[in-house]
């Protein structure tokens, strides 16, 4: 069933006390909203949000009958369609590229993002829209506004000192002084910007049907930064052992960091958000099997690896898994508590800006150039390669041996280093081994 009906979205009320209203497109319980040219004050809305003012009312049932004509033209037709789709199809003969706002889109799909459970995903398009809105120091950006030279001038703006102007958690906004971004950060902002206007033009353009209302298209010319490596160094062994054994106060922050540290470390570069997922454990448990958080939703594989919990993470895995969730009400409030305490440990250890994404760095660096396994192997282990993409992999079965062996082979560095400290011997006194 389809429905289409007037309609305020009472959180968007601008500065001077009105409301644009609102083409409500609602099929099977999901609903997109189409934007007027029309305004409404408090006196011209019911209690429930819905439009009184008679004159509007003239206005817009005309367009209201037109759209219900349209669907019922459908027919059997209808089924196929989502409630974005239809608003396209409702709407294709008249919408123009100027009026297509790209903050209003943004926010919508933030949304979407949010409940297919990509946060992570939905925060970068946050992100990115407040940088919009920064830039043009204004909500009202159309599509049309997004050119090779804006792109170019938007570059220059986020590499330069600003004041942000955030709310904080009280909804009162709070100013912050920001260097300007590095070129990774640039390159990532102006990566999440081309996302959402290509998503914009597969919303509003339909190839097959020849309807192009977002005909032109900057990144064509406009080119993304060039990612440079990080020349930060990685941890060593023994840096990664200082962590280790660091004595924190129990249940403080900084034993937090110091354990899901230690666990990222032992389980192949585990990252924090797939850590405050983990299911409650089992002691018979000898193998964590999860979908990575990050790349899923871009992998044919869906991002699947299993990794084998050796006999040094197993009392982590039992403290930690499955306890994070009732602890901490996000995954972004655990990151801050580990930031947190990271920071901590590496202002006591004489280490420079440390993070916790160390682990996963440290597990990559010692697999490849202190056990010389092959990149190949080592993206493996780390859930970096996608075995689906590559026509050799479809003959090869899944086997987590080569993982494991990459796992152990790290960790037997640790291994052997206690073992000559033990004896008092240098790090090449003990013979670096692939068994464990």
């Amino acid at each position: 069933m389809a429905t289409v009906s007037a309609v305020i979205i009472p959180s968007q009320k601008k500065k001077d006390g009105t409301w644009n209203v609102k083409i409500r497109v609602n099929k099977d319980g999901r609903s997109t909203y189409l934007e007027t040219s029309h305004f409404v004050n408090a006196k011209q809305i019911w209690k429930k949000n819905q439009i009184k003012d008679p004159k509007l009312l003239a206005m817009l049932n005309p367009i209201l009958t037109e759209y219900r004509l349209k669907i019922g033209e459908l027919g059997t037709k209808l089924s196929s369609f989502t409630s974005s789709k239809l608003a396209v199809n409702l709407t294709k003969e008249e919408v123009k590229a100027e009026d297509i706002n790209v903050v209003e889109f943004g926010r919508r799909r933030v949304q979407e993002l949010k409940k297919a459970n990509r946060s992570g995903s939905a925060k970068n398009m946050q992100a990115t829209i407040n940088g919009l809105i920064d830039f043009f120091r204004t909500e009202d950006i159309r599509i049309t506004d997004i050119r090779v030279n804006m792109l170019q001038s938007y570059e220059q703006f986020m590499r330069s000192p600003r004041t942000q102007i955030r709310p904080d958690q009280f909804n009162r906004p709070r100013k912050r002084e920001l260097a300007g971004m590095t070129t990774n950060g640039v390159h990532n902002n102006m990566r999440d910007l081309r996302i959402l206007f290509n998503c914009i033009r597969d919303f509003y353009n339909d190839e097959d049907e020849g309807v192009m209302i977002v005909k032109h298209y900057p990144f064509r010319k406009y080119k993304l930064p060039q990612v440079e490596p990080t020349n930060k160094p990685k941890l060593t062994v023994e840096q990664v052992i200082a962590i280790r054994d660091f004595v924190v106060e129990p249940d403080s922050r900084i034993e937090l960091a110091r354990d899901l540290f230690m666990l990222s470390f032992y389980l192949c570069g585990m990252n924090s958000v797939d850590m405050y997922k983990l299911p409650l454990p089992d002691a018979s448990d000898e193998r964590v099997n999860y979908n990575r958080s990050k790349t899923k939703g871009r992998r044919r594989d869906k991002a699947y690896i299993s990794i084998f919990i050796p006999d040094v993470a197993k009392p982590l895995y039992m403290k930690y898994a499955g306890t994070l969730k009732n602890r901490y009400v996000s995954q972004y409030s655990l990151n801050y508590a580990i930031a947190y305490g990271i920071k901590k440990i590496g202002k006591a250890l004489g280490f420079k800006n440390p993070e916790f994404y160390n682990a996963r760095h440290a597990f990559g660096d010692l697999a490849r150039n202190r056990c010389r396994f092959s990149m190949d192997d080592v993206g493996l282990a780390m859930n970096h390669k996608d075995n689906s993409n590559r026509v050799t992999d479809v003959y090869v079965s899944k086997n987590w041996d080569i993982i494991d062996e990459v796992q152990s082979a790290v960790i037997n560095l640790l291994t052997n280093h206690d073992l000559a400290v033990q004896h008092r011997l240098s790090n090449n006194g003990i013979q670096i081994s692939r068994e464990v």
